[in-house]
């Protein structure tokens, strides 16, 4: 499974671990994501999101049928 949202489109950032010599070397910042699944009422049907937790948040808060719309509306699939 690949670490980004369907949403939010959120993926993996790349920075460095810096010891307290100051030596550097290259590390991984994943977002939080979560496989959640929801009714999808339009379609009487259960879907699956995989999101991030901010995502989620959103979801909460616009409705799962504006979120579908704005997944589809970036070209992923539901």
């Amino acid at each position: 499974m690949s670490a980004h949202c369907q949403l939010t489109g959120r993926r993996p950032g790349f920075g460095n671990h810096v010891s307290h010599s100051h030596r550097r070397t290259k590390r991984r910042f994943d977002p939080n994501i979560q496989r959640k699944r929801y009714w999808l009422p339009s379609e009487g049907r259960h879907i699956r999101l995989t999101l991030s937790a901010r995502a989620v948040k959103t979801v909460d808060n616009i409705g799962v049928e504006a979120a579908v719309a704005r997944i589809r509306a970036r070209g992923g699939k539901v």
